[in-house]
């Protein structure tokens, strides 16, 4: 899966022709990256929704994909043979061939039936319940027919969702759909079931009392008692003109990038990420709303309240409808992902191949993405979804508005998208017009500000577009964190004119004494008087500076290869795994 380029970050690897495959659509890295590991059959007990999930780190900790320990070499990308594109692969799944060798029938599946089917020539899978016969793809797999054959005769979930969970495999093997596990439905997880949903309307406490002005419409019947356990509740009230919803998520919560809210066509979607857990609340509303909403959090005592007002004055009788996975907590790996339809607004150049795409989340959708995280873009390309990861920057390196802890403004996304002529998504979204919409998800990684706490020296490695998580990270180093000494970052690239926000860097690294930057060409012009040449030992020793009683942190990122190497040799600095971050891209 390693791509032997340390220019263009992982984020950026698109295919350019049958021969090679260097992007990472959800087509084209299917399987990629399978490893030997415990196999969850609850997948396949449990045939709800969940599809196209994000992991939690991309790749995976025991991922292939991952930067190895020191010493070890890292798994490459086999080269395709002619005609064995994406493109090819959708042209073969849209031919009409039987792909699946049952001519149409879709069949119940037995573990003993699966086992049967674990040759190169009859390979099936199983994926969350679904089995497909993966033999036709083997040949268009760019992981290659071993790495595809981990997964022969088993239910490959575990597999699958070390490295590639978000990848959009039903469209992708649809026509290879077998059938489904012959398995019964599995009782619900430990701890996670809903407990009865609220029934009061009275207003609970919450940042404000409400006066009397407002005309509370309290029902007759008190609260239900509720267990005491760790699991969110909600409850509800209402004045003549607001609905309100309040969360108790009975834990503290960050300032801001917690909840997400979508209202669209009268159906609300209240998202609560809890660290590794995520609260859903979703119900189609009993009477009509205005389109904006409103989030108040009381972070000390972990509460939210989404505020909402009313079409029309007066008394609901209920909030409305609950719709499937309302009132639920799930994993946040197992839940599946939100997209919401975006504008494009604005288009700009960065570098000769590299624009700034500013996105509009749609009335009555609030969410901010925290420092760190990264987001998924979708689009159907030739009747298949394309589904890529990309960390959201801001308009400039160093905005003026927005404690920088705050994420991006709750109504823009900007990202900073290098465009593959030859590529699968980026001429898609380079073609995009003014007003045109795309599908984006919500905030998604294991980044956390906890990470860099107390931290005094931040040193930051990245190649080409790998420089995205880079930018709010130095912006929140220098502006939020107290304990800060000094904020180092190698930029690696092929040539000076690839050098993202370069005249802003350098004027950054003039203005602020604790921020320094160094850049290193692969393939300089004759004047470049900077240093050349790749990521290397020796090139770490000066910049990796452990000073007496200092807290030290670093982050990496960039394609795989340089990943891996660069991981490699930071642990030969003698910095610990505590010590290191690697984006996603």
């Amino acid at each position: 899966m390693l791509n032997h380029s340390n220019e263009d970050s992982e984020e950026d690897e698109e295919e350019g022709d049958g021969g090679r495959a260097k992007y990472v659509s959800n087509v084209t890295i299917f399987f990629s990256g399978f490893i030997p590991g415990f196999l969850r059959n609850l997948a396949c007990f449990r045939r709800v929704a969940m599809l196209n999930v994000p992991s939690q780190s991309f790749p995976a900790a025991s991922s292939q994909q991952r930067v190895a320990p020191a010493g070890q070499s890292g798994r490459n990308k086999v080269a395709l043979k002619p005609g064995h594109s994406l493109m090819d692969w959708i042209r073969v799944a849209k031919s009409g061939r039987d792909l699946t060798g049952l001519r149409g029938r879709f069949i119940d599946v037995t573990e003993e039936e699966l086992q049967k089917h674990n040759t190169r020539d009859d390979c099936w899978t199983c994926i969350r319940g679904m089995v497909y016969n993966v033999s036709p793809y083997m040949d268009f797999h760019p992981g290659g027919e071993e790495e595809l054959m981990k997964a022969a005769g088993i239910d490959g979930t575990d597999l699958f969702d070390q490295v590639h969970r978000w990848v959009n495999y039903e469209s992708m093997l649809k026509e290879c759909l077998v059938g489904r596990m012959a398995v019964k439905a599995s009782t619900a997880l430990k701890g996670l079931a809903p407990p009865p949903p609220p029934t009061s309307m009275l207003p609970p406490a919450f940042l404000t009392p409400p006066s009397p002005s407002s005309s509370l419409q309290p029902s007759a019947a008190p609260p239900p008692t509720q267990p005491k356990d760790a699991r969110p509740r909600y409850d509800w009230f209402q004045t003549d003109v607001t609905v309100n919803i309040v969360v108790y998520t009975k834990r503290k919560l960050p300032s801001s990038g917690c909840t997400i809210v979508d209202l669209q066509d009268g159906v609300l979607r209240v998202e609560v990420l809890l660290g590794k857990m995520s609260y859903i609340l979703r119900q189609r509303l009993a009477q009509e709303v205005d389109g904006s909403v409103a989030v108040h959090t009381a972070c000390a005592v972990g509460k939210i309240q989404v505020s909402m007002r009313k079409a029309a004055k007066g008394k609901w009788e209920e909030l409305g409808e609950p719709l499937e996975f309302h009132d639920s907590l799930f994993r946040k790996k197992d839940r599946a992902i939100f997209y919401r339809e975006c504008m494009l607004v604005s288009k700009t150049a960065v570098t000769h191949d590299t624009w700034v795409f500013r996105l509009q989340l749609p009335l009555g959708t609030l969410m901010h993405v925290p420092v760190g995280k990264h987001i998924y873009l979708k689009s159907l390309i030739q009747d298949s979804d394309v589904v890529k990861p990309y960390t959201p920057v801001e308009e400039t390196l160093v905005p003026t508005t927005l404690d920088s802890t705050q994420g991006t403004a709750a109504t823009d996304i900007f990202l900073m998208i290098k465009v593959y002529p030859d590529g699968v998504l980026t001429p898609h979204l380079n073609n995009l017009n003014i007003g045109d919409h795309l599908s984006v998800s919500s905030p998604d990684g294991p980044f956390s500000l906890r990470l860099l706490r107390e931290v005094t020296h931040l040193y930051l490695l990245a190649a080409g577009t790998g420089f995205t998580p880079m930018a709010r990270v130095i912006r929140l180093a220098l502006q939020d964190l107290g304990s800060l000494r000094k904020t180092k970052l190698m930029f690696f690239n092929r040539q000076e004119r690839d050098i993202l926000w370069h005249s802003e860097l350098d004027g950054l690294a003039a203005e602020d004494e604790r921020f320094q930057v160094e850049y290193i060409l692969s393939e300089p012009c004759d004047g470049w008087a900077g240093r050349k040449g790749r990521v290397e030992a020796s090139m770490l020793t000066d910049f990796l500076v452990r000073p007496e009683g200092s807290k030290v942190f670093v982050c990496v990122c960039g394609p795989s290869a340089f990943t891996e190497l660069t991981v490699g040799l930071v642990r030969q600095h003698c910095f610990s795994e505590e010590e290191i971050h690697v984006f996603q891209g």
